[in-house]
């Protein structure tokens, strides 16, 4: 292993932290102001600002930026001048020569490491002075741009699976518009109802925590993504008799995501389908089940996790204490199209040989990034440059 200079992360360069805009500030016009949703690419709204501003908040194209709130990411800014919201660094590269694609790799793993330390606690955020003593090693500059270029290849292949990915899923919601017209508009003029007309029932999960390795699946909102679940860290809880008979999850239950600090997060959706184990559910998720002879839930995940869909499930969220809810009610209020039940079944059963070509595609990308850590850990050790 190569012995490399430690150095801090704060004497590498200077991170200058965006500026606190509020809701007042905002403008239909001007110069964009950029918050993590936007760099997550959780929400497609942008706000503006058109008033005088301190130039050290500006961002141009080539700027890496850190989101050290709530999300720990690192990115390069590739969409031209904009302005910088609080929670985000700006890297100023003012201290050391180095190159900036090697910079970008060594937080990506850093920040990667401690989402993977912080992962269920309280802490939701990392501080300036804690940033700044971070210590990483600092190879010779020739060794830093090899590094780059060797992760660079490896990362492009992983960004082109993902890319194949992306167009498949764009390939659903096409076919969705093609058969069903675009929900805000309705061209086709399918009749339309509230929710709650189609929920024959609906309850909150557990009030439980736990981790226990012998236990029960017991989805948490971290596994309740839009349009489907995640079930590669599972969090595994011992339950009672009467735990599992009440929120036990059946084929074809809809899950949706009832609070988060986040209001992004707040009504994800997702149908759960059989995984071969019993699957139960927290208190931040609720439980529905539909009137399967009006509705196919296939159609409905694809329907409110949509733009049209999610404007719907904000109109609905209430807030308090820093906190985003939507309730049952809340949930049936909103109205949706309902087309033939035939037509639902028909869009499913394509939905359903897109997503087979998917987990190919996503069971290569396991393999690839597999890869790329491995290689990671190598060339950061020094064992091959």
């Amino acid at each position: 292993m190569s012995k490399w200079e430690m150095v801090r992360l704060g004497d590498v360069a200077t991170y200058v932290n965006g500026f606190s805009f509020k809701p007042a500030d905002w403008s239909n016009k001007g110069i964009p102001i950029i918050r993590i949703q936007n760099l997550t690419g959780t929400s497609d709204v942008v706000n503006y600002y058109d008033k005088k501003y301190s130039t050290k908040y500006e961002i141009n194209n080539g700027d890496v930026l850190i989101s050290w709130s709530a999300s720990l990411g690192v990115y390069e800014w590739k969409k031209g001048k904009a302005l910088l919201n609080q929670h985000i660094f700006k890297v100023v590269f003012d201290k050391l020569v180095l190159d900036k694609r090697f910079f970008v790799f060594v937080i990506a793993e850093k920040l990667r490491e401690m989402s993977s330390l912080v992962h269920g606690s309280t802490m939701k955020h990392i501080t300036k002075k804690y940033f700044d003593r971070i210590e990483i090693q600092l190879p010779p500059l020739e060794s830093q741009k090899k590094i780059a270029t060797a992760l660079d290849s490896a990362n492009a292949l992983i960004e082109k699976r993902k890319e194949q990915i992306e167009k498949l899923d764009l390939l659903i919601k096409s076919q969705f518009i093609e058969m069903f017209g675009d929900p805000v508009t309705n061209p086709k003029g399918w009749e339309k109802k509230q929710l709650s007309k189609l929920i024959v029932h609906a309850n909150n999960g557990m009030a439980r925590r736990g981790n226990d390795i012998d236990g029960d699946i017991v989805l948490r909102l971290v596994e309740l993504q839009d349009g489907f679940l995640d079930y590669s860290k599972p969090n595994r809880i011992l339950l009672s008799e009467f735990e599992k008979k009440r929120y036990l999850l059946l084929k074809n239950d809809f899950l949706f995501a009832r609070v988060n600090g986040n209001p992004d997060y707040v009504g994800r959706c997702a149908v759960f389908h059989d995984i071969g184990e019993d699957v139960y559910y927290n208190d931040h998720i609720i439980r529905v089940r539909f009137d399967d002879s009006q509705l196919q839930g296939c159609f409905v995940s694809t329907l409110l996790n949509s733009q049209y869909g999610k404007r719907q499930m904000r109109s609905k969220i209430k807030t308090s204490a820093g906190q985003y809810t939507i309730s049952q009610d809340g949930i049936g209020a909103i109205e949706i199209i309902c087309p033939p039940l035939s037509l639902q079944t028909q869009f499913a059963e394509f939905v359903q040989k897109v997503e087979a070509q998917k987990a190919l595609l996503q069971k290569s990308l396991a393999d690839m990034e597999q890869n790329y850590q491995s290689l990671l850990q190598k060339c950061f050790k020094g064992e091959i440059f």
